[in-house]
């Protein structure tokens, strides 16, 4: 996710951080790299050249170059223009409140994911409390009302659909049976072209036109970077749109879209689409953005994955287990699991500060913790919760079950042993917690 541009900018950071002092001369240097960062990452040029005029104005006044730790003063400069790029603060939706109708009409091109974007997007709402329905008014592209169908049956929510060719009625008829059916909000998928035409727009602003929606968001594909822009200006001069939709945000390694949205249409960016699972779909946070694309990493995101993935019962449990060494291959087969549930290794690994952009998939080697839990999985439930029974044939039989070899099983016990005994010393080292948040950026951290 914007590794291109992380790269560049995470380089900028360490030469600045710390640095005793600044010139006016280590600041034009500074900002040109800056801008040829932001033009290959196919930012608007007219975004670039405000952003690089307002940080130089800015870096070169007394402020900076004055300060206790001008450094540390040029980079806060550098990581608040980002986060205005992006749209200052996280923007809600505005929805009407659960007793009464909500409508989100979405829009797009053929192609950027609004199909899916409406499934993820109710998925969310529901998990929010909220009781969506998804209503099919693609009714031009082959499959679409099927696709809808599908997803809406994975995440749970109704789809309204019918075998007629009115958008409009379709859409007036799916209001009406949310009303009937005690949905409060209802997401409308409408139909999408390879090009901006005439007859999508019209169809469009008709059904806006009879909904009255709450929220027209339009889904754009992240990876086109300039040309998402100009479709978002072309579809706010119809229809005046509240907010956009980014898909494909974890394949885009430039970021171009992203850093050139709110300052161009002046319309947020609501969400991101961060890979295929419905569960990869993200509220846009600008200041967490600008920390990844800085090199800064995202612990605040990355605790909140964690949240979600085990809550304050079993953390209990968990420490009591770490501290009493009871801890078994059954409870580290379990983290594997929830490791997964957070999202790839990759997604995990540039959230954490110092690694953001640093980390290429061809650095990122996720076969060892796959080996490992195949071999937990060929145990017997008694194995996993006892390993010292484990003896030279179960291993034998473990290795032939997992496909792999006796060293492999032998090197994963010795390897957990070491863990549980690591975890138990880290649990009673108070000191060893303290210098292990200041490695992740600060923060409350107990056990």
């Amino acid at each position: 996710m914007l590794e291109k541009i992380s790269n560049t900018f995470s380089d900028v950071v360490k030469k600045l951080s710390g640095k005793a002092s600044i010139t006016e001369k280590n600041i034009e240097e500074t900002v040109e790299q800056i801008k040829l960062a932001l033009l290959e990452a196919d930012v608007n040029l007219r975004v670039v050249r405000r952003f690089v005029n307002s940080t130089i104005e800015e870096a070169k006044g007394e402020k900076v170059l004055r300060s206790v730790d001008p450094g540390q003063q040029f980079v806060k400069i550098i990581y608040d223009k980002i986060v205005a790029l992006l749209g200052d603060e996280k923007q809600d939706l505005k929805l009407k409140g659960p007793d009464t109708q909500s409508v989100i009409l979405l829009l797009g091109l053929q192609g950027a994911g609004k199909t899916t974007a409406a499934a993820k997007l109710a998925a969310r709402l529901q998990k929010e409390g909220r009781k969506p329905m998804l209503a099919a008014c693609d009714l031009v592209r082959p499959a679409a009302i099927e696709q809808l169908s599908v997803l809406g049956e994975k995440v749970g929510v109704p789809v309204y659909k019918e075998d007629i060719k009115d958008a409009v009625k379709v859409a007036t008829n799916a209001l009406t049976a949310a009303k009937k059916s005690g949905c409060d909000v209802l997401i409308v998928d409408t139909a999408g072209r390879l090009q901006i035409d005439e007859a999508m727009m019209d169809e469009i602003a008709a059904v806006k036109k009879a909904l009255k929606p709450d929220e027209v968001i339009l889904v754009a594909d992240a990876m086109t970077g300039q040309n998402a822009v100009d479709i978002a200006k072309a579809f706010d001069e119809k229809l005046d749109l509240t907010g956009v939709i980014l898909t494909k945000f974890d394949s885009d390694a430039r970021g171009g879209a992203a850093l050139s949205l709110k300052s161009i249409t002046g319309k947020p960016i609501l969400f991101i689409g961060t890979g295929e699972k419905t569960t990869d779909f993200e509220p846009f946070h600008p200041e967490r953005i600008a920390s990844r694309i800085l090199g800064m990493g995202d612990i605040v995101s990355l605790v909140e994955k964690a949240q979600e993935t085990i809550n304050e019962e079993e953390a209990l449990k968990l420490q009591k287990k770490m501290m009493s060494e009871s801890f078994t291959l059954e409870d580290m087969l379990e983290q594997f699991q929830r490791v997964k549930k957070m999202g790839s290794m990759e997604s995990i690994l540039e959230m954490m500060p110092g690694l953001a952009g640093q980390m290429g998939n061809q650095d990122i080697d996720t076969s060892a913790m796959k080996t490992q839990e195949a071999i937990i999985l060929s145990m017997t439930k008694k194995e996993r919760q006892n390993h010292m029974i484990i003896g030279p044939s179960r291993r034998k039989r473990i290795a032939k079950g997992s496909g792999t070899s006796v060293a492999e099983v032998n090197r994963l016990i010795k390897q957990f042993e070491k863990t549980r005994l690591a975890m138990k010393k880290l649990t009673k080292n108070k000191g060893m917690q303290a210098k292990l948040m200041q490695q992740l950026g600060g923060g409350d951290f107990r056990f």
